[in-house]
């Protein structure tokens, strides 16, 4: 065991609920390492279980430590682990809370990070490229296609756009004004969201749309895809599945593209394309203020804090 900070909660309820918390992080297991946190992604699955809501679904013991990606340096090795070792920097999905100044992570699911992109930039990245690339994989995104993304300007939804420009579709992105330059610059045409989208989006694809990748969960943009697409062929969401349910619309909550989603991602990088949407860093003890952002939504990309 090895001590560090965290933050944690010991009772659902709203944000005040998280506290600092002195943690024992254990050493890694078979497989495993021990990063050292530099970054930590803050997603709308973290508020949800931290307010219960998902009791059921994902329950836990507490006290939680909330968080399921990050960026950092390993700090140790457990047994059997090959192709990474002590001092690398890596990012990707963690196994304990990542909302501490150390977790623990399955090695063969973590990436190493290129020293040219950042730590920041690093963590916000697992979930959001992991679930756009499972989307489009989902939907049969092929090349030529018109693909319509609700939530363009957020953090799956910018990485989306990005997977699918890359891949030879015609990209329509929902979208508040503020972000519509920036998905001009990524390749998509922006419509802002709300009162009268059908009508912007059969202006901004006369022939049609071929499939939609639904982000935000919401009620006015899975009716929307059903006008849109005359049903829920082709239509899918990972924004709520309780919402999506009631609409019929397929909803993807599932993992298991992780090594190939960073794959394409850095290989965007590479090529000096890929643009990680950050909406706003937090100290890690300002974690309540963070989910606070996060379950207010609109946002311009991914909330990351900084241990």
């Amino acid at each position: 065991m090895t001590k560090a900070k965290g933050i944690a909660f010991s009772e659902f309820g709203a944000a005040d609920v998280l506290r600092p918390l002195d943690l024992d992080v254990p050493d890694p297991g078979p497989g495993q390492v021990r990063i050292e946190v530099r970054a930590a992604g803050v997603n709308p699955l973290d508020t949800k279980i931290r307010s219960g809501a998902m009791k059921q679904a994902f329950p836990v013991e507490l006290p939680h430590v909330p968080g399921t990606e990050a960026s950092g340096v390993v700090e140790s090795v457990g047994a059997d682990v090959t192709g990474l070792a002590v001092g690398d920097e890596v990012f990707g999905p963690t196994a304990s809370g990542a909302y501490a100044g150390l977790a623990l992570a399955e090695a063969v699911k973590l990436a190493v990070k290129p020293p040219s992109l950042g730590f920041p930039e690093a963590a916000a990245l697992p979930v959001a490229a992991e679930t756009a690339f499972r989307g489009l994989d989902e939907l049969g995104a092929r090349a030529g296609e018109t693909l319509l993304v609700h939530g363009a300007g957020g953090g799956v939804g910018t990485v989306a756009v990005q997977f699918a420009v890359a891949r030879g579709l015609r990209v329509i992105g929902t979208a508040s004004p503020a972000n519509h330059d920036r998905l001009r610059a990524l390749g998509a045409n922006p419509v802002t969201y709300g009162a009268g989208l059908v009508d912007r989006v059969r202006a901004a694809a006369p022939e049609g749309v071929d499939l939609i990748f639904d982000t935000t969960g919401l009620a006015e943009s899975l009716a929307a895809s059903i006008e849109l697409m005359d049903g829920t062929e082709r239509v899918l969401s990972i924004g709520d599945a309780v919402t999506a349910g009631q609409y019929g619309v397929p909803f993807s909550a599932s993992g298991g593209h992780g090594q190939d989603a960073f794959a394409e991602a850095l290989a965007l990088h590479a090529e000096g394309t890929l643009d990680v949407a950050i909406h706003q860093t937090y100290p890690l003890a300002e974690a309540a203020d963070a989910q606070r952002a996060s379950e207010a939504g609109h946002l311009a990309g991914k909330i990351i804090l900084l241990p």
